[in-house]
């Protein structure tokens, strides 16, 4: 029965709902590098209305109400962001509710059902946010980090669900100094560009013609609570400013290359299908890191360069979710059992996993 339930209906609901929440993360990336943030200044709607105007007497309706120039293009790609995040909202209600009445055929604790709607909720009010706000940079950075963190929470649940656990582990101090590696450079990467500072530094790998970065600012660079553009004094940020957070980035993507490629090498003893795949994404993201410099930014491979670093996040994530638990193996019964008369027999044993 058990069997039937992990792979007749949980996976295939766990995994349309995991590649759901990887093409919404991609969404909402187009959107931000597509300058679409502010498509809408209100929320939820757009303009008052459930999608953006585009009619004459819709933009001329908007225009008179809430002033500035109309774009519906852009409009319409945050609202279509935001139709997909309702319909995301849906389907986590409904994998939480079978998790919930299956939890203890499937072995899942009540914390990790309920996060996903936890977070989903805490993203709802990061999106309303970010437009009240007017991108302020921690609040984008952080309606970033809670799609990847749905994202890698859905990565556990699916693996969880459809997998056996295979791993030892003796490989849990690597995969976590891993996922810490990746989630600091998320973050990185998503102060990188809610700062627009992709393009700061204009070459690899020096940056504005130097090897090591201009420190004397990192203060105000890194500090979360400002505006946009600005510090916390309210000064306008440099180009020395945006370099150091494009420096720091840089930084984290070395400490990135070095954990994963330990974590690939490790894995490839216990599934070498798993470390290929690790060692294909590292490369392909490392890769698309360099060309975004080179290219100077384009949309399509500035999208994809986020993408490769969810994919990281998930395949990391489901390393994780495959080491065996410290109780797993049960104690051995002894080979040796003795019959009523005294005469000893062999029996076969097995250890229970």
């Amino acid at each position: 029965m058990q069997l039937k339930i992990r792979g007749k209906t949980m996976k295939p609901l766990l995994c349309l709902t995991l590649i759901w929440t990887f093409c919404l993360v991609m969404l909402g990336a187009y959107v931000r590098l597509s300058d679409a943030g502010l498509g809408c200044p209100d929320w939820p709607g757009c303009y008052g209305q459930i999608g953006a105007p585009d009619e004459a007497h819709e933009i001329a309706q908007a225009s008179a109400q809430f002033g500035g120039e109309i774009e519906p293009a852009k409009g319409w790609k945050e609202m279509i962001h935001r139709y997909f995040a309702g319909g995301l909202g849906l389907l986590v209600l409904a994998i939480s509710i079978l998790l919930w009445k299956k939890r203890r055929a499937l072995h899942l604790g009540r914390t990790i059902i309920l996060l996903p709607l936890v977070v989903i909720l805490f993203q709802a009010l990061l999106g309303m946010w970010t437009v009240t706000m007017k991108l302020m940079p921690v609040v984008v950075t952080s309606h970033l980090l809670g799609g990847m963190c749905l994202l890698a929470l859905l990565a556990w649940l699916a693996t969880r669900v459809s997998t056996p656990t295979r791993f030892n582990r003796h490989l849990l101090p690597l995969l976590s100094t891993s996922l810490a590696a990746i989630v600091l450079q998320i973050a990185l990467g998503g102060w990188v560009s809610t700062n627009y500072a992709g393009l700061a530094c204009n070459g690899f790998p020096a940056c504005q013609g130097s090897f090591t970065p201009a420190l004397d600012g990192i203060t105000e660079a890194m500090q979360p609570i400002r505006q946009l553009g600005h510090t916390a004094s309210g000064e306008a940020l440099t180009i020395s400013h945006l370099a150091t957070i494009h420096w720091l980035h840089r930084l984290g993507a070395l400490l990135v290359l070095i954990t994963f490629s330990l974590a690939a090498w490790q894995l490839r003893q216990h599934s070498p299908k798993l470390a290929m795949m690790i060692s294909a994404a590292l490369l392909l993201q490392i890769s698309l890191g360099i060309a975004n410099v080179w290219l100077y930014l384009p949309l399509p491979l500035a999208v994809a360069h986020n993408g490769g670093a969810a994919l990281l996040l998930m395949l990391c994530v489901s390393a994780l979710a495959q080491l065996k638990p410290l109780k797993h193996i049960a104690q051995a019964p002894s080979p040796l059992t003795l019959s009523p008369n005294g005469s000893g027999r062999k029996v076969a044993s097995s250890s229970q996993f």
